[in-house]
């Protein structure tokens, strides 16, 4: 991915507003894993990710980021949550599953990839397999008129094929009985290796009852995977995806702070904590895991780890762990205008959204600037008095405002709808000013 830093925050500038620290730390962390591949292979090895710690209250963006970086690379990425984890003898998921589960992704990343790169080659498999349901075979012996006249059928039939016009032909194909994928990361490689052992045996089973009579297009889907499974390399595939992971592999950690043990109330803490702590250590410092497609080295996956820290802080981390994260960002929490930007200058924006969803009811939605203003200023008002939620309080803003409206949008069919000022007061006032309900509706 040979984006500059300033081309990472100008992606991320369409979808989050502000946080401009994060983003640039992040930035750069992107780009020096660029610079590092472009180095000599000894001094590679030299130069380790260096770890990022996102620390601000809920909704300010922190997993927006993830989620977007998750689009815009062409790097594996997983996401995943610290609080799913347990220390190993507990009953859970093992820290080394976040690891599996970046390999499945890039698998799955290297598969699509190889998928678009042949999809020519897949495309002829599938017609061709296709026309020969719908054209009766040559009989030996024909003449070279015949030939060529079925030559031109064939032409013929393989135009219609890919147009669509055959699409609803019924036609009876031999559907491979595919080998179920054992997904399940938290099982140790050697069980799921004997799972997919028994599945190998019992798709051999009954093979004579795989003929099955679909229409020309559900064949199209079922012969496209009959087609990836016999034109693609896996051992090639799985090869270069682990280099990936290795190499280039993105985790975000998120909720680490729930893992935190806070020193005032030790003793309370769940025992477990402290024990994934210690169990992430070896994982984000460099370690070897075993995985079903063979066995992945850490050193250089950039782990990301995000929290809200209100009832801990990053010093309840393990002094270890700690170490590990050296570049530390804080979100800012969000004001009354930085709300008011996420509504209107964000792509996709939230209003934009509902303006699309009530369009399909034949209905014109439109905000004034001033009912977008009073929707941001009560929404930063319910933070400030209830638990602060970020922009998630301005889903449950418009909601509310939009309640009734998209209840009865069958009835505004062909009109526009304004959205006023007076009517976001309506809808809003008595609720933000009274606690009890702030706390309950918004």
């Amino acid at each position: 991915m040979n984006l500059t830093p300033k081309e990472i925050v100008s992606y991320l500038d369409k979808y989050i507003i502000g946080q401009k620290s994060a983003k640039k730390a992040i930035a750069i962390a992107l780009r020096t894993r660029y610079r590092r591949m472009c180095l000599s292979g000894e001094l590679q090895k030299e130069i380790t990710p260096k770890n990022i710690l996102m620390i601000g209250s809920t909704g300010v963006g922190k997993t927006e980021i993830s989620r977007r970086l998750a689009k815009m690379m062409s790097v594996p990425f997983v996401k995943v949550e610290a609080s799913k984890y347990t220390e190993v003898g507990f009953v859970g998921r093992d820290v080394e599953s976040m690891i599996r589960d970046l390999v499945a992704a890039s698998i799955a990343m290297v598969r699509s990839e190889k998928e678009e790169q042949n999809r020519d080659k897949i495309e002829n498999y599938v017609v061709n397999k296709i026309v020969e349901k719908l054209v009766s075979p040559l009989p030996f012996g024909a003449s070279e008129e015949k030939k060529e006249a079925y030559l031109k059928l064939l032409k013929s039939m393989e135009e219609k094929v890919i147009s669509g016009e055959m699409d609803d032909k019924i036609i009876e194909i031999e559907v491979q009985k595919l080998q179920v994928e054992f997904n399940d990361s938290n099982l140790p490689p050697e069980m799921a290796k004997v799972q997919e052992s028994f599945s190998r045996i019992f798709s051999q089973i009954n093979k004579e009852d795989n003929k099955k009579n679909v229409s020309v297009k559900d064949a199209k889907s079922i012969l496209k995977l009959e087609a990836s499974s016999k034109l693609l390399d896996m051992a090639n595939i799985q090869a270069e995806a682990l280099k990936r992971a290795e190499d280039g592999g993105i985790v975000f950690l998120d909720e680490i702070d729930k893992i935190a043990v806070s020193q005032k109330s030790q003793g309370r803490n769940d025992p477990s904590k402290e024990g994934v702590q210690r169990d992430l250590l070896p994982i984000v410092e460099g370690s070897s895991v075993t995985t079903k497609y063979g066995v992945i080295n850490t050193d250089h996956i950039l782990f990301i780890a995000a929290g809200a820290f209100h009832l801990t802080k990053p010093s309840d981390l393990i002094p270890e762990l700690q170490g590990r994260f050296p570049l530390r960002v804080e979100l800012e929490s969000l004001t009354e205008e930085t709300l008011y930007q996420i509504l209107t200058q964000t792509k996709n924006s939230l209003l934009s959204q509902y303006q699309a969803l009530l369009s399909v009811e034949g209905m014109e939605l439109v905000f004034e600037d001033e009912a977008i203003k009073a929707m941001a200023k009560l929404a930063h008002k319910a933070n400030e008095t209830t638990e602060d939620i970020g922009a998630r309080r301005l889903h449950t803003v418009l909601e509310k405002v939009l309640e009734e409206i998209s209840f009865d949008a069958d009835e505004y069919s062909g009109e526009k709808y304004i959205i006023t000022s007076e009517l976001v007061h309506k809808k809003l006032d008595l609720v933000v000013e009274n606690n009890d309900l702030s706390r309950y509706i918004l």
